[in-house]
């Protein structure tokens, strides 16, 4: 390994459970906990800080080192530890126990608007950043250009960000955070705000300021294909801990392999669902077109995947979206949405299903596995990685007695004709 530039050694974060809900950590908190602590004396709910039983830990003992010019992928289900590490490396938090040693500057992209001051405009929020980066004013103006071009935002240059869309903050905290030229470059998931060439601009900064550059980048994302298209080196994350760390197509084999072991328990048991949790996705189940229960599913044939829910009592969301995702190994080869298909809204309260249709069933054999995603009003309520397997095997999709060609494999099934036009 080259140089490091970031070591960690034995690193914790704990959080109280009680305080598992908030938002945010940090002097915020410690006021909030300083106004509330006589009003919990007097209710007689005082505990024991020390209690291990009132302790959630976000990362424990935690050893990490990264050398310089690496761009490293950390990946990881919800829960894992991903975002805490994060903010650990950019000294949004502060760690229980450990240390953390950086040889050089660090910008962070973790949440939309990072670093900025909402009543502040896009021009002076770039001068900001560049300050706290501790560069001076000549260095940001140098650069200034550069970071406007790419941001694609100079109309609104002058506008306070508090006005900005989500697309436009991602796309100006990215151009700042990638421009003002750290030593260390810290992206989250934050980026799938953006839209498809944006990202690939985005992703191809980052390239750049890895491989040309020497910079070290740290990217997490969902995004399997993106991890490996862009890092060598890649590091998984379970439960606040790295249970893998060496090249990119080992670990993600590694992490594919958990999701199959995640996909055989039951949803009620799964911790590493992500959303408000006001409904929450009970089971997933595939029937056919009389409605029995299968276990396969036959490709031509119809097939009904049905997602039992269960909203908290008094609940009633009025606008909710059901999406799932049909993938295999890191591929999404189906999205089904009912906000797609149908204008009108999805009220959900109580218990109930939701029932997609797929009239001839497209995928070719082997096993898939499916992430499904509740919403409501554009906040997500319930989210699960591999939250099932399903089976898949060949059938006659096509009604002409052949199944597929020789060497054929993982693709999506489409009707389709020929005619020949001859003498042309």
């Amino acid at each position: 390994m080259s140089e490091s530039i970031i070591s960690v050694n034995k690193l914790s974060k704990s959080y109280r459970i009680d305080r598992l809900g908030a938002k945010a950590d940090g002097l915020r908190h410690l006021i909030e906990s300083a106004v509330r602590r006589p009003f919990d004396v007097l209710r007689g709910i005082m505990r024991d800080d020390s209690s291990a039983k009132s302790l959630f830990w976000a990362l424990r003992d935690l050893d990490l080192e990264i050398g310089r010019g690496e761009m490293v992928g950390i990946i990881g289900r919800n829960g894992a530890g991903k975002s805490t590490l994060l903010k650990l490396l950019s000294r949004i938090t502060e760690p229980t126990s450990g240390s953390i040693k950086l040889r050089g500057r660090v910008a962070s992209l973790l949440e939309v608007g990072t670093g900025f001051h909402p009543e502040l405009t896009g021009r002076e929020n770039i001068f900001l950043n560049g300050a706290i980066l501790g560069m001076s004013r000549r260095e940001i103006i140098s650069r200034f250009d550069e970071i406007v071009e790419f941001s694609e935002v100079e109309k609104f240059l002058d506008t306070p960000v508090k006005r900005y869309s989500s697309g436009m903050y991602v796309r100006l905290a990215f151009a700042v955070a990638a421009h003002l030229e750290p030593e260390i470059l810290i992206v989250d998931e934050v980026l799938a705000v953006g839209d498809s060439e944006f990202q690939k601009k985005c992703i191809g900064k980052m390239e750049d300021a890895s491989s040309r550059e020497g910079r070290t980048v740290l990217l997490v994302s969902h995004q399997m294909p993106t991890i490996q298209n862009l890092c060598t080196r890649c590091v998984l994350m379970d439960k606040g801990q790295i249970i893998s760390d060496g090249p990119t197509s080992e670990v993600i084999s590694a992490y594919m392999n958990h999701g199959v072991s995640l996909a055989k328990l039951a949803l009620h048991e799964r911790e590493d669902r992500a959303g408000n949790g006001q409904v929450k996705v009970l089971s997933v189940s595939m029937r056919d077109a009389d409605g029995n229960t299968i276990r396969e599913a036959i490709a031509g044939s119809e097939v009904w995947l049905c997602v039992e829910y269960l909203a908290r009592d008094g609940v009633i969301l009025e606008n909710c979206v059901f999406c799932l995702e049909i993938q295999k190994e890191t591929r999404v080869y189906i999205a089904l949405s009912t906000a797609l298909v149908d204008r009108r809204k999805l009220v959900v309260a109580g218990h109930g299903r939701v029932d997609f249709q797929i009239s001839k069933w497209p995928l070719m054999a082997g096993i898939y596995h499916i992430n499904t995603y509740v919403g409501n009003n554009g906040v997500m309520e319930d989210y699960i990685q591999d939250a099932v397997s399903i089976d898949v095997i060949d059938g006659d999709f096509h009604g002409s007695g052949k199944l597929r060609h020789e060497g054929w494999e993982n693709l999506v099934l489409v009707d389709h004709s020929w005619k020949q036009v001859p003498g042309l």
